[in-house]
């Protein structure tokens, strides 16, 4: 039986060798089709190739009655409908890593050509000026990169960095002590790599926690003279602050390939001359085009043949009957999992998610993966998903354990998590009330009853008269309504938490100003 792989948008033909030399495929390319072309192409696909130019939409994915895998060219699946391909039972599959050594390539290439005003000098000179003394640039060699993001691109360009002798200093929240020692470089903070850096590249994605994460206040703590860089996502540098401060003297030059709205060709920093920009060509090299051409079609041949594809988005369908059992758990899974990563500002080393009750006679492996995203997801954003958790996890030296067992703790189900770090262990356990839903009902050693949603605060304090009024005192002087309160405590006068649902995300200065109040040890803003 011959399956038929539609292709619409343009591959690398060395890319799809493999689709071509498989014997069960037909091929068809068919690209810049209308919608409604789409529409009527996809009705006969097994598979659907794609780049970034073709709108896999919820409607493509519902006239596709045969559709059985979708395979994206390239790092992100923006313009795939994921949730609805998961609905009707279809892998997607992309190539995280095809473009990883272009992007890092590239990356070093606005470094350099940012650092010895290449591009500047080069435009003088095709207008006919000789200008030796305009374009004085600087020596990569003793300065210090700074890396925000130590993932596979961000490894690669401080490897890379290395090479041209710069001192490197990277955060990540995966980055430990020993992993920096091992790769040579120094560790710490953002704020420790804005200090110190003569250069900052930037390689995160781009989320709630990254957007304008280098702003007006970011580039206030930077040397004088300091240079950016950016090829990662678009929105991760405030393009106006940045302005403001290549126009102040602090930044004395940006290399950008990415920006906020594409395509970027009407923006003031453009016409500053510290300014260096490419149209987004992180990824674009004949070798690139053609590797995560390559990965999307061996994975499409994978799947064709019965075996396992190398790099699902998406969780394959699992047996209707332990579906059944475990979908009401999904959601409670995944939250725990991000009320402990906020819980923490620590690395994680190791996560034991422990089920207890009816729950331990299921295969519980879905509800471990849901609660690894949860926990990574502060730090990756979308690029986490239910299969890739335990794999990027492992890839960060987390160590994840599963423990199963069917004698209860006052609960017909429990699923408790527990993190290790360096400094403290910390754990979170939840449960599915009859008729009320989800529930936190313990946190570290105090027992709690709070729905997993919403804005919640934690605070850790003492057990005095007058802490919680304080608390509440204060969150009304900020206009900050309390909607539900849980109170916690190991004994009478020691120590106590507060659980808080409020109506509105809570921000820095005000978690600041609740730290300073009399018998308050910590606060922690938790967004479910």
């Amino acid at each position: 039986m011959a399956f038929h792989v539609l292709i619409t948008d343009p591959l690398s033909e060395e890319g799809i060798q493999p689709l071509r030399q498989a014997e069960n495929l037909e091929i068809t390319i068919v690209t810049d089709l209308s919608k409604e072309a789409l529409l009527q192409e996809v009705k006969y696909a097994d598979a659907l190739l794609v780049r970034s130019q073709t709108q896999v939409s919820r409607d493509v994915i519902e006239a596709a009655s045969n559709l059985k895998i979708i395979g994206r060219a390239g790092v992100g699946v923006d313009n795939i409908d994921v949730e609805a391909a998961t609905e009707h039972g279809i892998i997607v599959v992309n190539a995280p890593d095809g473009n990883t050594n272009s992007a890092a390539e590239h990356t070093i290439a606005m470094l350099t050509a940012l650092a010895r005003k290449i591009p500047q000098a080069f435009n003088s000179l095709k207008m006919g000026r000789w200008d030796r003394k305009t374009y004085i640039g600087v020596e990569l060699k003793n300065k210090t990169l700074g890396v925000i993001g130590l993932g596979r691109i961000g490894a690669e360009v401080a490897a890379r960095a290395k090479g041209q002798r710069m001192n490197v200093i990277a955060y990540d929240p995966f980055l430990t002590e020993e992993k920096a020692q091992k790769m040579g470089i120094g560790f710490g903070t953002v704020d420790d790599v804005l200090k110190v850096a003569d250069f900052i590249t930037v390689h995160t994605p781009l989320m709630k926690e990254t957007r304008h994460l280098l702003n007006e206040e970011a580039f206030a703590k930077m040397k004088d003279g300091v240079q950016i860089i950016n090829c990662a996502r678009g929105g991760i540098i405030d393009e106006e602050a940045l302005y403001d401060a290549i126009q102040s003297g602090k930044v004395a030059g940006a290399a950008l390939d990415v920006f906020e709205t594409e395509p970027f060709v009407d923006h003031p920093l453009l016409t500053l001359p510290q300014v260096i920009a490419t149209p987004h060509l992180g990824a674009s090299t004949v070798e690139a085009q053609e590797s995560v051409a390559v990965d999307v079609s061996m994975d499409v041949v994978s799947f064709f043949n019965g075996e396992a594809v190398r790099n699902p988005v998406n969780l394959p369908s699992v047996s209707k009957e332990v579906l059944a059992k475990i979908a009401p758990f999904f959601t409670l899974a995944e939250k725990l999992g991000a009320f402990l990563s906020r819980l923490t500002d620590d690395v994680i080393e190791e996560v034991t998610i422990k089920y207890t009750g009816e729950l331990a006679n299921y295969d519980v492996r879905a509800l471990t993966r849901n609660t690894v995203k949860g926990l990574l997801k502060r730090n990756l954003g979308s690029h986490v998903n239910d299969v890739n958790a335990k794999f990027l996890a492992e890839r960060f030296d987390i160590k994840v354990n599963e423990h199963k067992t069917t004698t209860g703790k006052g609960f017909l189900n429990l699923i408790t998590v527990e993190i290790v770090t360096a400094n403290a262990i910390h754990h979170v356990s939840g449960t599915l009330l009859n008729g009320f839903g989800a529930r936190i009902v313990k946190v570290d050693d105090y027992a709690v009853d709070v729905i997993p949603e919403g804005h919640l605060l934690f605070i850790k304090h003492k057990d005095q008269p007058g802490a919680i009024g304080r608390v509440g005192t204060l969150l009304a002087e900020k206009n900050i309504n309390i909607a539900t309160m849980q109170v916690g405590r190991s004994t009478i006068g020691g120590n106590a938490i507060m659980m808080l649902t409020v109506d509105n995300h809570v921000e820095q200065a005000e978690l600041a100003s609740l730290t300073e109040l009399v018998d308050i040890y910590e606060v922690k803003a938790i967004d479910l």
